[in-house]
């Protein structure tokens, strides 16, 4: 029996527990888990109901059981994420399930509107959570094998905030519902030893402090909790309090239920037809954190992993049910070399096999094909007028036409990392860690031009490009979202400058703006995967004026936009008229007055200024070359 209780944070049932509020759920073996998918991937969805208990039902995230949304329209992918109730029956034909779905919210059933007859007994509770126990102990009692019970009660009264009497009262009446059904289930075992139950209690996504759903990928929405009644080896965390930062992705997902309760039901599927994005929690093997980026050469997929617990099986790697590779015990790593007849994009089914323990994930590619070698476009050499290799610090630009440094002297948030590159050309890159503040809260770099292409009148058109790469979950992309680079003050996209930003779903927006309420802006057409190297261009043309925006992901491809400007616009370029900020805006200052949007870094590489407009062709050359613009003629 899986019971989803929406709107009970697992903060709340923690306190509730601890102060013996909910008497009933105290046998239970609770741990801290998260749901919306790995934040900046494919895999990430929003953190609300419909997504939520797609992903209950599937065991797989919104790229596969396509709900994004919570509206009536939307429905589970039945072909590429087949239902828990489906795969039940499916894969142990022999036992003859009999299954029932009992849920208080009307959206739910109309996500498996097109998975006929899977589920024996669907009812709709219209709301009233008094109906969902009664009718699911009538089940309980009839011999049901497998049952998916939802209660809203906590959901309607966390408006009134988390901590009010309302929210408090329902947590305790809907535990006294569970109870009953906990009790049903123990009167039966005691009635047939042999029956074996095993229970689940979990939630569809978390809620920010003020008791709402807002489906950010911030942790409070990010985190939910699994309860057993049974010790599930593979589950961390039983009995802690909720993980801070990337540390919650360690631990169990929402992804995990669907594989073990077809587990425990003798019907998870073999390794060849493996679709869910979590593993079954009984197995003595923990495989965690799943996660694909595109190799340096664009023709080869890295997959990583995590591994606890067992570790002493050999480690296979399936790529689309077939077998690619058998790596050694404990490894927790391999790539994939990929073949495919032309450049695009390509996208394939990955499963890691350690032991018992099976992951799957769904992993893309921005292919780049053989041929002869592609080289850096030679007039990229024509209106370069600033250059910063970024391989050394302090950051030199090699026309001699700027400088670039900490916009504070006391809050340097700069260091050398590793670059995307590839040998021979492998070197260093630019961090820039704006948690490093001053007093002041003063962050981030500068770069100051001696010629500004913004303002200069005899600059007709001018492109900023660059590499860059956000952290592993995109961290800095949420509530108000990040200054990739400004040179005004990014409170508001109409204030007078440009600007990139870094948004929701690792959202790229490229942004003018005049200072009266009026913007120029790309946006909701560029999209970076998280933690891996993507090339980044803004392309403005004054004189025709019109701005271009590029994304070069390694996954998602070549991304680009457009946007007319207007004169006022193009008048208002030059913003503060203090500098570029990267990881900062065009003040210094714009985290410490953003508060909401989180500090973190963001690596930059290759950094360029041109006083003329690059071709796509030109941009391309340098995505696929995988050559620095150092190694110009």
């Amino acid at each position: 029996m899986v019971v989803e209780i929406d709107g009970l944070t697992h903060s709340a049932l923690r306190d509730a527990m601890a102060q013996n509020k909910v008497p009933a759920l105290q046998s239970l073996r609770v741990a801290p888990a998260w749901t919306g998918g790995a934040n900046g991937t494919p895999s990430e969805q929003r953190t609300t109901d419909g997504p939520g208990w797609a992903t209950l039902l599937t065991g797989t995230w919104a790229q596969r059981h396509n709900v994004r949304w919570d509206t009536t329209d939307q429905r589970i992918d039945i072909k590429l994420a087949p239902s828990v109730f489906a795969l039940a029956r499916q894969n142990n034909k022999a036992a003859g399930y009999r299954t029932a779905s009992v849920t208080a919210g009307s959206l739910y059933p109309l996500l498996l509107a097109n998975e006929a007859g899977t589920v024996d007994s669907a009812v709709d509770c219209a709301g009233a959570d008094a109906c969902v126990t009664d009718r699911t102990a009538q089940f309980i009692d009839a011999g049901y094998d497998l049952l998916v019970a939802q209660y809203g009660a906590p959901a309607t009264a966390a408006g009134n905030g988390l901590k009010s009497d309302a929210y408090q009262r329902s947590i305790a009446d809907t535990a006294t519902g569970v109870g009953k059904l906990l009790a049903r289930i123990a009167q039966r075992t005691t009635n047939d030893p042999k029956e074996d139950w095993l229970v689940i209690l979990t939630t569809g996504h978390g809620l920010d402090a003020f008791g709402s759903a807002t489906g950010l990928q911030d942790n409070s929405n990010k985190t939910i909790f699994i309860a057993s009644n049974k010790t599930l080896a593979a589950q961390p965390g039983v009995g802690a309090a909720a993980a801070a930062g990337d540390t919650l992705l360690a631990l169990a997902s929402a992804t995990d239920i669907a594989p073990t309760v077809l587990r425990h039901l003798g019907a998870l599927p073999a390794a060849t037809d493996y679709r869910f994005a979590g593993q079954a929690l009984q197995v003595s093997t923990s495989l965690r954190s799943l996660a694909a980026r595109t190799g340096a050469d664009k023709r080869s997929i890295v997959l990583s992993w995590t591994l606890a617990g067992n570790t002493t099986s050999a480690v296979q790697v399936l790529r689309d049910g077939k077998v690619v590779a058998t790596v050694p015990a404990g490894s927790t790593a391999y790539t994939d070399p990929i073949v495919a007849a032309s450049d695009g994009v390509y996208a394939f089914q990955y499963t890691v096999v350690a032991g018992e323990a099976s992951v799957a994930l769904a992993a893309q590619i921005s292919y780049v094909a053989p041929e002869a070698p592609v080289t850096l476009a030679p007039t990229l050499a024509n209106g370069l007028v600033n250059y910063y290799p970024l391989d050394a610090l302090p950051g030199v630009d090699t026309k001699n036409a700027s400088t670039l440094a900490p916009w504070a002297s006391d809050a340097n948030g700069g260091s050398l990392v590793d670059d995307g590159f590839a040998a021979p050309y492998k070197a260093k890159a630019l961090r820039i860690d704006s948690t490093v503040k001053n007093a002041s809260g003063m962050a981030g770099y500068r770069l100051v031009q001696n010629n500004d292409v913004t303002t200069n009148a005899a600059v007709t058109a001018f492109t900023i490009g660059f590499w860059m790469r956000t952290d592993n979950t995109c961290s800095q992309g949420v509530s108000n979202g990040a200054s990739i680079i400004a040179n005004k003050n990014y409170d508001t996209g109409t204030n007078e400058g440009i600007a990139i930003g870094l948004f929701g779903n690792c959202e790229l927006r490229f942004n003018t703006g005049t200072g009266s309420d009026v913007r120029g802006e790309i946006k909701g057409m560029h999209y970076l995967s998280a933690g891996q190297w993507a090339y980044v261009a803004m392309v403005i043309d004054k004189a025709a004026m019109k701005m271009d925006g590029y994304a070069f992901d390694p996954v998602r491809g070549v991304q680009t936009g457009r946007t007319d400007l207007s004169p006022t616009l193009v008048a208002k370029l030059g913003g503060l008229n203090s500098g570029i900020g990267l990881n900062e805006d065009g003040s210094g200052l714009y985290y410490k007055r953003q508060s909401a949007s989180p500090r973190g870094a963001m690596d930059f590489n290759d950094f360029a200024i041109w006083n003329r407009a690059l071709t796509s062709a030109e941009l391309n050359s340098i995505f696929k070359s995988g050559q620095p613009l150092s190694t110009l003629p």
